[in-house]
């Protein structure tokens, strides 16, 4: 549980038309292939993605068995897996490994984020003891109580895709360690659905998480009011 309570900050947001989820990369260079290398989201297949806190090497072993579920259920059935199926499949495989000897619990959190036909949009926590449960807004990672004081505070009903992601980045400027943050240490995700109706994943771009950060940085009068406040 230390790995995944120190690991980057993690959050995840449900919105009326999509979810998204957004982490801080704690591994930064100009020299990383960021087109192959990602740190903390990672897609299962089209309609599913989830973003990991904890020990990375445990994270790419439970990731490739849930792409192999997701894929032989669409194989089997010539349909996406329900999200929700799909993070109980992966959760009872992680309570196995705390029920024997000489084996160690997974030490990562996952938040999966999807859309079936069935629920919608949904978002999941998972935990390394094979628990997982549905939420509206969730964080992991370091400063995730101080992440989840401010969804709850500013978490709304029927909020749309754009409104969920100023909060989510609200919520990373107010628990990373920099007071403007920048794309160089984030990754943003986002399943959505198109005009037409069919749903996407997407990763945002560099451009699209400056301004989203940008815009939710504390500027300059408001943090002068902050401290003259305190």
């Amino acid at each position: 549980m230390e790995a995944i309570n120190l690991a980057g900050s993690t959050v995840g947001v449900l919105a009326e038309d999509g979810v998204i989820l957004a982490g801080e990369k704690k591994t930064t260079s100009k020299l990383l292939d960021q087109a192959k290398q990602h740190e903390k989201l990672f897609q299962l297949d089209d309609t599913m993605f989830c973003a990991v806190a904890g020990i990375t090497s445990d994270a790419n072993i439970l990731i490739n068995r849930l792409r192999l579920t997701a894929q032989q259920h669409a194989y089997s059935f010539s349909e996406a897996m329900p999200v929700e199926q799909l993070v109980t499949s992966i959760c009872d495989y992680k309570q196995g490994y705390t029920q024997f000897g000489g084996l160690r619990p997974f030490g990562v959190s996952f938040l999966v984020a999807g859309y079936d036909a069935h629920h919608g949009f949904q978002l999941y926590h998972t935990d390394p003891s094979g628990n997982f449960s549905g939420w509206k807004g969730y964080a992991i990672g370091v400063n995730n109580n101080t992440a989840m004081q401010i969804m709850r505070q500013d978490w709304k009903p029927g909020m749309k895709l754009q409104e969920a992601l100023e909060l989510t980045a609200k919520t990373l400027v107010k628990t990373m360690d920099t007071a403007s943050p920048t794309a160089e240490r984030l990754e943003f995700g986002i399943v959505y659905k198109t005009a037409e109706g069919q749903v996407k994943f997407r990763m945002l771009k560099d451009t699209e998480i400056n301004k989203l950060m940008a815009d939710a940085a504390p500027k300059e009068g408001e943090e002068g009011a902050a401290s003259s406040s305190t």
